[in-house]
């Protein structure tokens, strides 16, 4: 089969290589997925760049959220187990962690809907407690991870503020339903959410970005509100002054979504159940800005890393609903 290997660490287009290699095996638990589309998420560039939490071993294949068939027919979600990542035909997965893959959505949408919605919830939902009618802001709101959280904000009846970097993704955020565009690179962000909210704030921030859009948060986070730290895609980890959250009386709220596949799966389960009727009621519905053959995908994941897409990038297979 053909499948991505990287066998040094360093920038996507160049670490990455396509190759003919034997199919994985199944270990202990784990089934054998024909793969029909993955979809790019900003860790499979940190695990090229080594920077990721996680680390496989050298050689590996990225791709850590795909919609694949198993070998009786079933389409499903999964996350692949390292170092057999998504970018190949074929990849395994463990068993006990499949989802089945929406009606209502095509393969490269339903591939988009694992991480970053799961994510969105968990951070909105279990973590934040979102209610409608309060203000969420989203930093990087055009992006895989951002534009997740805007259409779970909106589904919930929150008003959500989008804060984005250029013209062309101020015009998707307003496109996926922000009712407030800053454009960070135009305006001034602390000045333009002040605004937009009489000066109270928001109530949840949602920041998979670090840097300073976290400095950001803490300037326009409103009384009793919550930071949720999803990432730090702009490549910098704030070290926050817990004396400001004490004074402004404010919560930072961690997020790692990995983590409830351990620590329980059943809440993870749970949260499919939801996605899986907001996106068959239309609520919801994964941006997939691109779709690109096998061959492409490592420019694919460049661009990713270079932060010039908007939505999610999908690998799409030969084939593929």
């Amino acid at each position: 089969m053909q499948a991505w290997q990287v066998h040094e660490n360093g920038e996507p287009s160049e670490v990455m290589r396509l190759a003919d290699v034997e199919r994985p095996t199944p270990g202990a638990g784990q089934v054998l997925l024909k793969v029909r589309a993955a979809n790019i998420n900003f860790p499979d560039v940190l695990m090229c760049r080594g920077h990721y939490q996680v680390r496989p071993p050298l050689p590996f294949t990225p791709g850590v959220e795909i919609c694949g068939e198993t070998e009786d027919g079933r389409r499903v979600l999964a996350n692949p187990a390292l170092p057999h990542g998504g970018f190949a035909e074929y990849t395994v997965a463990d068993a006990a962690a499949l989802l089945p893959a929406p009606d209502s959505l095509d393969d490269a949408e339903a591939a988009a809907l694992h991480i970053g919605y799961q994510t969105g919830w968990f951070g909105l939902h279990r973590r934040a407690g979102l209610e409608a009618g309060e203000t969420l802001l989203v930093h990087a709101a055009a992006g895989g991870v951002g534009s997740a959280a805007v259409q779970l904000g909106k589904a919930t009846g929150a008003t959500v503020i989008g804060v984005v970097g250029g013209a062309d993704k101020a015009a998707v955020a307003r496109d996926l339903g922000c009712d407030v565009v800053i454009d960070r690179r135009a305006e001034d962000v602390i000045a333009a959410v002040k605004e937009a909210t009489g000066g109270r704030g928001a109530d949840v921030i949602y920041d998979p970005v670090g840097g300073e859009a976290y400095t950001q948060s803490t300037k326009v986070v409103a009384f009793e509100g919550r930071i949720v730290v999803v990432g730090f895609a702009s490549g910098t980890i704030p070290s926050p002054g817990l004396n400001h959250a004490l004074v402004k009386n404010y919560s930072i709220l961690g997020l790692h979504w990995g983590l409830y596949n351990t620590k329980n799966p059943k809440l993870v389960q749970h949260c499919h159940e939801q996605l899986t009727e907001l996106a068959a009621r239309g609520a919801i519905k994964p941006l997939v800005s691109q779709r690109v053959p096998l061959g492409e995908a490592a420019a694919a994941v460049q661009r990713v890393g270079d932060g010039v897409t908007t939505g999610r990038v999908a690998v799409v297979m030969e084939g593929a609903a």
